[in-house]
C-alpha cells in the first residue's frame, strides 16, 4: 500500500543569517518563533497529512535534529545522513531510493514559515492528486511583489512553460506585472519511481552515482567516498527544467522565506508577538530600527538599522543589505574561521 512521506531537507547552514545562524546551529534550529523552531514547525504543520517522515540532513545537524524530533514527540520512519552535500537532486534521489516506487514523496525545506490553513491543505490535496496521477509537481507561491532573491516559474494554469533564475530587479518587475509567473517555492511532490525514472532519463549519472552511494548506507550514514562521487546539482536544473511531467500549483496560502535579516524583520513587523528575539530600537531620533538579540541597545540619530547581537560578535548593517550578509560570511569564513562554527 502506498504512503505520503514528507520528505525534509535539512541540510543549509542559513549563510545569508550569520551571526545568528551558525554552521553547528543553522537557522532552521534556531527556537525564535515562540520558542519552536522553524524545523519543529515544519513537523507540527505537516503531521496530519502525512503518513510518515523521512529526514535527510548531514553530520553536523544529526544531533540537535534528533533531539528536536523528540522534543515535540515524532517518530520519523527514516534518517538518512549525508557526509557531504551534493545539492537537492541526489538528496531527494536518496529518500526516493527509500521508499517503494509507488510511495508520494511529499518534499519541504525546513526554513519556510507557512501557516497551516485550509489554504495551505486544499493546494496540498491538489498536488497530491497531480502526483497520484503521474506528474512531478512543484508549488509556486503567488509573488507579492518584486523579488531578486528567488527563481521565477512561468506558467499558465498548472502547466509550466519555463523555470527563471534569480532576476535583476528590472526583470522582476516585469515579471510581477505580467502575472504570469509564481515564485518557486522549493516544495515539490511526486511518485518515487516517477521521479527516479525521470531522473534517469535526464540525468543518468547522477542517478546512477546516487543508487551507488545508497547502497552503502548503515544505520543512516553514507559511505563520504561514493557521496562524493555523485556530480552536484539541484532538483531543477537535473530534473524539472527537461522533464515532460511537470506541472504546478499556484499556490495561495502565506509562504515566508525566512532566508535573510530584511525577511525576519518583515516577519516581525507582521507578527510581533510570535518572534522572540526581534526588538525596536529605542532613543532619540532614532526610526525604523532593530535588534536582534537580547541586550538593551539605544540610539541617537539613526534610522533605517539592523543590529545582530550574539555572544562573540555583532553584526551592523543598514535595512535592504541582507543580500550582501553571504559575502561577509565568506570573507569571516576566511579570517576567523571560529565565528561560522
Amino acid at each position: 500500500m502506498s504512503r505520503i512521506v514528507n520528505v525534509i531537507l535539512s541540510g543549509g547552514s542559513g549563510t545569508r543569517l550569520w551571526p545568528l545562524s551558525r554552521k553547528s546551529k543553522p537557522k532552521q534550529f534556531l527556537k525564535i518563533f515562540n520558542n519552536q523552531s522553524l524545523f519543529q514547525d515544519t513537523i507540527n504543520r505537516n503531521k496530519k497529512l502525512v503518513d510518515d517522515f523521512l529526514l535527510i540532513t548531514n553530520k553536523d545537524q544529526i544531533e540537535e535534529a534528533q533531539e528536536q524530533i523528540k522534543e515535540i514527540s515524532q517518530s520519523f520512519s527514516e534518517v538518512i545522513i549525508e557526509p557531504v552535500g551534493r545539492n537537492t537532486a541526489p538528496a531527494i534521489a536518496l529518500a526516493a531510493f527509500s521508499l517503494n516506487v509507488d510511495d508520494i514523496l511529499f518534499v519541504t525545506p525546513c526554513d519556510h514559515m507557512i501557516p497551516s490553513d485550509d489554504r495551505y491543505s486544499s493546494n496540498y490535496y491538489k498536488a497530491i492528486e497531480l502526483a497520484q496521477n503521474g506528474f512531478l509537481v512543484t508549488f509556486g507561491i503567488k509573488p507579492l511583489h518584486p523579488d531578486t532573491g528567488f527563481g521565477y516559474i512561468e506558467y499558465k494554469n498548472e502547466d509550466v512553460i519555463s523555470f527563471r533564475e534569480k532576476p535583476d530587479l528590472k526583470t522582476a518587475k516585469t515579471f510581477f506585472e505580467s502575472g504570469q509567473f509564481l515564485w518557486n517555492s522549493g516544495m515539490f511532490c511526486f511518485r518515487a519511481g516517477v521521479f527516479l525514472e525521470e531522473l534517469k532519463k535526464h540525468s543518468p549519472k547522477i542517478f546512477e552515482k546516487t543508487k551507488e552511494a545508497f547502497q552503502t548506507i548503515k544505520e543512516g550514514y553514507i559511505e563520504e567516498t561514493e557521496m562524493l562521487a555523485i556530480p552536484e546539482d539541484s532538483i531543477d536544473y537535473a530534473v524539472f527544467e527537461k522533464s515532460k511531467m511537470i506541472k504546478t500549483v499556484p499556490s495561495s496560502f502565506e509562504w515566508t522565506d525566512l532566508g535573510t535579516f530584511d525577511s525576519l524583520i518583515t516577519y516581525f513587523e507582521k507578527n510581533k508577538k510570535s518572534i522572540n528575539c526581534i526588538h525596536n530600537i529605542e532613543g532619540v531620533k532614532t526610526t525604523n530600527s532593530f535588534l536582534i538579540g537580547n541586550k538593551k541597545v539605544f540610539g541617537i540619530g539613526v534610522s533605517n538599522l539592523i543590529v545582530v547581537d550574539t555572544e562573540d560578535c555583532i553584526l551592523i548593517m543598514n535595512n535592504g543589505q541582507s543580500q550582501e550578509v553571504k559575502k561577509l560570511y565568506n570573507e569571516v569564513k576566511e579570517k576567523n574561521k571560529e565565528l561560522i562554527n
